[in-house]
């Protein structure tokens, strides 16, 4: 035992290593690696470089994010010289219908929604949706949803979530459906179940978009903010930083507002919503002549009915009637364009006609789009459009379903209280009216100082409040029923 404890005090001899074993250690680390090489191949996701053009714009459409203009490009380009040598490649059609669709909303160019529904089409021909083409489906609604064909893209999505429950990317399309179709119970449920299965860029971008909808402006704005936090290319930036813009707009703080929008012109210059959204600010803010310039650079790089109105409008409160006519009818040119290309311009013709053309026309217009879609915006324009025609209880009827699901907006307010007004009610009147110039007072260049006109015009409630309201009469006491007396209950018993 001594001698045992003595050899386990002896500190061991260090390890040296001689040529020859330096060599042999050498030898087995080469033959490791090789097996471990063996055992797993290297893969593409090893490769250090940086990924092309090409894939990153597959990677966001796959995603449903925004690309990049020049990804875009190169992905398109990639796609079609492979399919010409291979056609029967259906995975690599629905990325090209996916990538024609992200095209479409870059570029506001309807004329790529017949290229991506052929694409999409035909990557469905090769394997059907019966047998999970999930990419081409989930595709497919997201193309309806751009159109504006609401029940169709709901359909897609629903057949996507039938066969494959946990198949996160059904869901944003559903969101959009629902929320088209005036569904915003269902809107939210798809929404919460994406957040749980997939928290991320589009998940916020879709959570901000319900919030808003019920109007908890401050939850869309943490939920937007979250996605900008989460976007990972410029273009997802950019986008995320214009969605803020539109949020801080819409609450009437233009000055935010020019600062979200031209923050995303600087992490993506080929922004041209965020080039759009700067000239409504910019025009809220009097600098009338950079908001014109910048409604006509939006228009050149994304002609969109909805902008050619908002210029139209701008010009006509500038005094410059001729321009404005011009834009009122590039508007019809644009819309009739869209409408060749499937998309439902209806909502935005029907203010046109309300406004500016025959209410008549517009009142027919948008109770066929009502028949289809139930959403707030098109109860807003039905009831604005019955007003204009003088059917201001019918109208009423509408304005109520576009403003009492939560929405906060200043148009939508002030449609209702000129509604009410022409009913008479002159309270519910002055009451919406102050609703319109407290959400948003630069709503409209037209309306809104019409708002605040007619705000004026309506007289001031009496001073005072109910402890100064005296009646008519003396107060008498009322006769109150005096109490039965309880009837004795015999004794014995």
């Amino acid at each position: 035992m001594d001698r045992i404890d003595e050899e386990s005090q002896t500190p061991a001899p260090p390890v040296t290593f001689t040529g020859r074993k330096t060599l042999v250690a050498a030898a087995v680390a080469v033959v490791l690696i090789a097996g471990a090489l063996l055992i797993r191949p290297a893969r593409t996701d090893d490769d250090a470089r940086p990924p092309r053009p090409s894939e990153r714009a597959a990677s966001a459409v796959g995603m449903g994010a925004p690309a990049a203009v020049v990804d875009l490009m190169a992905l398109v380009a990639d796609r079609e010289k492979w399919l010409a040598a291979h056609p029967d490649d259906e995975a690599s059609w629905a990325v090209l219908g996916s990538a024609y669709l992200e095209q479409a909303r870059r570029t506001a160019d309807s004329g790529w929604y017949p290229r991506a529904e052929q694409a999409l089409k035909r990557s469905l021909e090769l394997r059907p949706a019966e047998k999970g083409n999930f990419d081409a489906m989930t595709a497919m609604g997201a193309l309806a949803n751009a159109r504006r064909d609401f029940g169709t893209a709901r359909k897609w999505g629903e057949l996507v979530r039938a066969q494959a429950p946990k198949r996160w990317t059904a869901y944003p399309v559903l969101v959009d459906a629902y929320t088209g179709l005036g569904d915003y119970k269902g809107a939210q449920k798809a929404m919460e179940l994406l957040l749980e299965m997939r928290p991320g860029l589009v998940a916020y971008v879709r959570a901000a978009q319900v919030y808003r909808d019920r109007g908890w402006r401050e939850d869309a704005v943490v939920a937007m903010e979250h996605a900008a936090g989460a976007a990972k290319a410029p273009a997802e930036k950019a986008y995320a930083l214009f969605r803020l813009g539109e949020l801080s707009w819409e609450r009437g703080d233009p000055a935010e507002a020019l600062r979200q929008y031209e923050g995303a012109l600087r992490t993506d210059p080929a922004q041209a919503e965020a080039l759009g959204g700067r000239a409504r600010a910019l025009a809220a803010l009097g600098r009338g002549g950079e908001a014109v310039r910048d409604y006509r650079m939006a228009l050149g790089r994304t002609p969109v009915p909805e902008l050619a109105r908002e210029l139209g409008e701008l010009l006509e409160s500038l005094g410059r009637g001729e321009e404005a006519r011009a834009q009122y009818g590039t508007l019809a040119t644009m819309a009739a364009r869209d409408g060749r290309n499937g998309v439902d311009a209806d909502v935005v013709l029907g203010l046109y006609e309300a406004d500016h053309g025959d209410a008549a026309a517009a009142v027919r217009r948008l109770s066929e789009e009502w028949s289809r879609n139930k959403s707030v915006q098109v109860a807003d324009a039905l009831g604005w459009a019955l007003h204009r025609a003088g059917e201001d209880e019918a109208a009423l009827e509408y304005a109520k379903k576009a403003t009492e699901p939560g929405l906060r907006s200043a148009e939508f307010a002030f449609h209702r209280a000129m509604i009410e007004r022409g009913l008479g009610d002159q309270e519910a009147a002055r009451r919406h009216l102050e609703e319109a110039v407290r959400t948003n007072p630069y709503f409209s260049p037209l309306r809104g100082p019409l708002a605040k006109e007619a705000l004026a015009a309506i007289a001031a409630p009496p001073p005072g409040g109910p402890e100064n309201i005296r009646p008519t009469a003396p107060w008498v006491e009322p006769e109150l029923p005096k109490a039965a007396k309880p009837t004795p209950t015999p004794s014995g018993r």
